[in-house]
């Protein structure tokens, strides 16, 4: 029996996407299909990093092309195409960069460095291009997190070059100052200081940028949001109703610029003795979860209040390279995988399509 295209659209149009629950033939996935008698060829192609889910999708896909009678030999390529994404209306793209992911929280002390490094690492370890920029100008972390030091290098006198390290590209104002020097200045310099920052690094070819954002919605996070194209925004909070109420300021912020919030982390949502493995919820149960439904946000998961993400990202090295296996490796990289397929999701970014328009005066 003659395989044809459209019989084999029908069996691949089984199997379907295991996080967005959609088929690769209706969305387009499917290219380069190729039927040479009992051969058949084709590539699928996804929109966010899925390095671990592509020999499941492979086997998937072979199994259902060969349930098509005449099938025999089976060849799939799947690959990722990462592209760049809307972002707020008249702000430009940064050179060099697909997406932004802001990570932010309304206070200090839940989290969100730890979490936006390990955001970023389980983003590269599926296969993604990924930078980290640390904007929290008055109290920096992401040098000590990441193991990284010394002054960013320039090849023409104006733009940094980004530290390297576990795959990361990285700049922080770490990098720029004294590690014991106070950063006493006021929000204007400070939001100057940010915006040469991210805009004077050469970023290069990354799919996704993370921003380590400081807390609070003051002079900085304005900058960031009405200045810097952001994709979207995750916020981090603790279940602790005090850290829920400023969250849902940095939130709200979020909105009136029309920034998208990528979903909620609920951080030191539990705490297991190491002894006797007593099961205490320290800061309040459920606040993150609860908050998430209230306000119509994608909650993205609840991370536990333990002794060894703290002395993995102090150490220099974070969770999900220190125990990339381990159980909180695993949230952490669920958590990446679902802003990744949430942006995939969202309106592609048009700004390059217009062309460039010249005029003189012999136009």
């Amino acid at each position: 029996m003659a395989i044809t295209e459209q019989g084999l659209m029908e069996a691949l149009a089984q199997v379907r996407d295991p996080y967005t629950g959609k088929d690769y033939v209706s969305t387009r996935a499917l290219r380069n299909v190729s039927i040479s008698g009992g051969d058949v060829a084709f590539d699928v192609e996804i929109g966010y990093p899925a390095k671990s889910l592509v020999p499941e999708l492979r086997q998937q896909l072979v199994t259902a092309a060969k349930a098509l009678p005449g099938v025999e030999n089976v060849s799939v390529n799947v690959v990722s195409k990462i592209i760049a994404h809307a972002v707020q209306r008249g702000v430009q793209m940064l050179p060099g960069v697909k997406n932004i992911i802001a990570v932010a929280s309304g206070k200090g002390g839940v989290g969100k460095s730890t979490t936006a490094v390990n955001l970023a690492l389980a983003l590269a370890a599926e296969g993604a291009n990924v930078g980290l920029l640390d904007a929290d100008i008055y109290g920096p972390s992401q040098p000590l997190m990441t193991s990284t030091s010394g002054k960013p290098e320039s090849l023409d006198g104006k733009l940094m070059e980004p530290k390297r390290s576990m795959g990361l590209q990285i700049n922080s104002i770490g990098f720029l100052v004294d590690e014991e020097q106070a950063m006493i200045w006021r929000g204007p310099m400070a939001s100057q200081a940010l915006e040469q920052l991210i805009m004077q690094t050469r970023w290069q070819d990354l799919d996704y940028l993370v921003v380590d954002m400081p807390p609070g919605t003051g002079d900085i996070q304005l900058t960031m949001s009405q200045k810097v194209p952001l994709t979207g925004a995750v916020i981090v909070t603790t279940p602790q109703d005090i850290a829920l109420l400023d969250a849902k300021k940095g939130i709200n912020m979020f909105q009136k610029v029309n920034v998208p919030i990528l979903g909620l982390v609920e951080n030191m949502a539990v705490h297991v003795c190491t002894n006797c493995g007593h099961v205490e919820h320290i800061f309040g149960e459920d606040g993150g979860k609860k908050m998430a439904e209230k306000m119509g946000m994608d909650y993205l998961g609840a991370l536990p209040l333990a002794m060894s993400i703290r002395q993995q990202a102090d150490s220099g090295k974070p969770t999900v390279v220190a125990d990339p296996d381990g159980d909180v490796a695993k949230i952490y990289k669920s958590i990446a995988r679902t802003v990744a397929v949430k942006i995939a999701q969202q309106a592609k970014d048009f700004s390059s399509k217009f062309p460039t328009i010249t005029v003189s005066k012999n136009t």
